[in-house]
């Protein structure tokens, strides 16, 4: 069976457009709700329900409640909370699910749905797609006697924050540090800052008064110029950039350089095989090269998956590995947290930093990232470039002259008529030369 709704990372779309509506919320919510009904044997299911802090969540939030309600199963209410959050305290708590409102690092105008299984992770696709299944039929609520009922939790903000302080070692504090907390006026912006703050940081938080409209909007880590700013202003340490629902994390240090996920990724890889810690790690399509080669020199296996840290973690568990991430700056530490979290992974960082004495850059100084072309070429429906001949040739030559000190990668859009064409090189001329190249042997073809 085709997915109709689901994406890579739940069901996500425009508020007001199929399917972010309110009618289909409540069917969701029913049909999600008869699906974990099946699965749970014991008492009535209970789910929880969090979100970021878009105006549009309070509809959505309400619908899914009462399709949960009326398929006769119990809904716990977070209020605005990371996703990372809902997938902690489903597990924590013993609920049968988790459902987290947001669209992450998209506009105010955006919104989606994620589910979390009992255990914390993403549903498997079989789940998701018995869900599907049943949005096909009427809606039937259950008799008075078996509706669900729902409460708010109060002490969910509390409960997280002492997660992830937990993923601190005991024996090393932020104090002397001055860090500032960009929390994208977002689901963390009442639990970033008391996370770092009581580990004994000094900490300024931006991005903190959501208002409805504004998350993401010139903030977080899609937009780090306004963290970059912060902490040359109040001559910060660091900075940490979360995005709307606060699982990707960008950093910053004192002379103002942004540090991606690849680079994240690495420190968090380096200090935990300094821990004796032993694993791989998974990258993704778009991985920098040179953190591959710098793996490499640590004897660490490495492997890529599809783009998307549902993919990321998918390869992660079949191949038992601890590590994986992407650029954008979801890390994913299943040591610590069966999810992406933004927040952990910016105190694993913290705690190589702390552990070693040493700044970002000194950690970093191992991974020098090759420059990337990116170049979009429109290309007809059916195009099949995989066999086009003067692509191929030209792929061919230019893999050859790139050697090991380069990488090629072609890709078509998911959404759009495109063929993305990217070359990965030691420098921005011979990326961008290479590019050219490939794009070039198209033209007859586009």
């Amino acid at each position: 069976m085709s997915r109709k709704y689901f994406g890579t990372d739940g069901v996500r779309g425009r508020v007001g457009e199929a399917p972010i509506t309110a009618d289909f919320m409540l069917h969701l919510g029913h049909a999600a709700g008869q699906v974990f009904k099946r699965h749970d044997t014991g008492s009535k299911p209970t789910v929880l329900i969090g979100k970021d802090t878009r105006v549009s969540g309070y509809m959505i939030e309400a619908a899914l409640e009462a399709g949960f309600t009326s398929a006769g199963v119990n809904v716990q209410l977070t209020g605005p909370l990371p996703t990372a959050a809902v997938a902690y305290l489903t597990r924590a708590l013993r609920l049968s699910a988790g459902v987290v409102i947001s669209a992450s690092h998209n506009p105010y105008y955006d919104n989606g749905i994620k589910f979390f299984s009992a255990e914390g992770a993403k549903l498997p696709d079989a789940v998701e797609l018995e869900i599907e299944a049943l949005l096909e039929k009427p809606m039937i609520c259950a008799p008075s006697e078996s509706i669900g009922r729902a409460k708010r939790i109060d002490d969910a903000a509390g409960r997280y924050i002492e997660f992830c302080k937990s993923t601190f070692p005991n024996e090393l504090n932020l104090k002397g540090m001055r860090i500032v907390v960009d929390c994208a006026n977002g689901a963390a912006y009442e639990i970033a800052p008391h996370v770092f703050h009581e580990l004994g940081a000094e900490i300024i938080p931006i991005g903190a008064s959501p208002d409805g409209f504004n998350i993401n909007e010139k903030i977080g880590a899609t937009h780090p110029k306004a963290l970059q700013a912060a902490v040359k202003t109040h001559r910060a340490d660091l900075g940490i950039a979360l995005d709307g629902d606060a699982d990707r994390l960008l950093m910053i240090d004192a002379a103002g350089r942004l540090y991606n996920g690849d680079e994240l990724l690495y420190v968090v890889v380096c200090d935990g095989i300094e821990q004796g810690k032993q694993s791989g790690v998974v990258g993704t399509l778009m991985t920098n090269l040179a953190v591959e080669n710098a793996l490499r020199h640590l004897h660490v296996p490495f492997a890529r998956a599809k783009v998307g840290d549902r993919y990321v973690l998918e390869m992660m568990v079949e191949k038992g590995w601890l590590w994986g991430g992407e650029s954008s700056g979801h890390l994913l530490c299943l040591d610590k947290h069966t999810t992406g979290d933004g927040i952990v992974s910016a105190l694993q960082v913290l705690s190589s930093i702390r552990r070693n004495g040493r700044t970002l850059a000194e950690l970093t100084a191992a991974v020098s990232l090759y420059p990337q072309t990116m170049i979009n070429v429109k290309i007809g429906k059916g195009f099949d470039w995989e066999r086009y001949a003067p692509l191929a040739r030209a792929r061919e030559s230019v893999a050859a002259d790139l050697g090991e000190n380069g990488r090629i990668l072609i890709r078509p859009s998911g959404t759009e008529p495109l063929l993305r064409v990217m070359v990965e090189a030691e420098s921005e001329v011979v990326a961008a030369t290479a590019a050219k190249r490939l794009v070039a042997s198209l033209e007859g073809a586009v």
